[in-house]
Parts: C-alpha cells; structure tokens; sequence
C-alpha cells in the first residue's frame, strides 16, 4: 500500500511538471505573435541583439504592401536607431501567413541597453484607422 501511494504522488508531480512545461511554452508562443496578424519567430522576445540582426516570422498578407512592410528599432527612449525593409519571402496578396524576413543594421545606444523593434503594418492610405503594429521589446548587445 505504500508503494501505491509513492507511485500515485510521482506521477501527480510529474503531470503537474509536464502541465507547467506545456502552459509555459504556450505563453512564450503567444508573446510572439500580435493578434492574428503577424508572428516573430526570430528575434525572440526579450532577446539580446547585435547589428546587424536577422529579423524573421510570419504575417498575415494584409500586413504588407508590394511584398514589404516598414521595421523600427528603437532604443530605451524611442529614439530610432535602425530601420529597414521586411521583405515577404512567398507570394504576399492573400489572407493566409506569409514568411518575412529583414536585416536591419542599427547603432547601438550609449545609456541603456534596452529597446524595441517595432513591426509595422504597411499602410499605403495614411489612414490613422489602417495603422497597426507589434512593439517587441529587446536588447543591445
């Protein structure tokens, strides 16, 4: 009877473990992605990053315009420090993910090593109501 009851709270601890395993890996996916729209999958949230970085994941297609979408990094104080291109890696005009990939060069800042890259959705028409954008926050190497 003993060693039923051992063998019970092992296993209790070890699915309590697994759930947590699971739950915990589940909110980092989901800090990488902004609504339904647009995925990072490179670099990751929180990440320590040197120029240039590979900037990578996936968007909606809506998120683009003529296959690219503008990409901000920012420093602690929203300061600019590097800009560029994200580039769809596969046909763009649809509403299904699309892979993306940029390079971005920035200067690294002198006061505090942290920072944002900003994704920004691509907005031909200026339209305040069409704007939108993922802020994934980092920092400098």
């Amino acid at each position: 009877m003993k060693k039923l009851l051992i063998i019970i709270i092992l296993v209790l601890i070890v699915l309590v473990g697994c759930f947590w395993l699971w739950q915990n890996n589940r909110q980092i996916e989901e800090s990488n992605q902004y609504k339904d729209l647009i995925v990072l999958t490179q670099p990751k949230i929180g990440e320590y990053i040197s120029s240039p970085i590979i900037i990578e994941g996936r968007a909606r297609g809506n998120w683009f315009f003529e296959a690219s979408f503008p990409v901000v990094i920012v420093d602690w104080d929203g300061l600019i420090v590097g800009q560029g291109i994200a580039q769809a890696q596969s046909e763009w005009m649809t509403t299904d993910y699309v892979p993306f990939q940029a390079e971005i060069s920035f200067t690294k800042p002198t006061v505090k090593n942290n920072g944002w890259i900003i994704l920004r959705k691509d907005n031909p028409s200026g339209l305040p109501q069409n704007d939108d954008a993922f802020e994934v926050p980092i920092f400098f190497r």
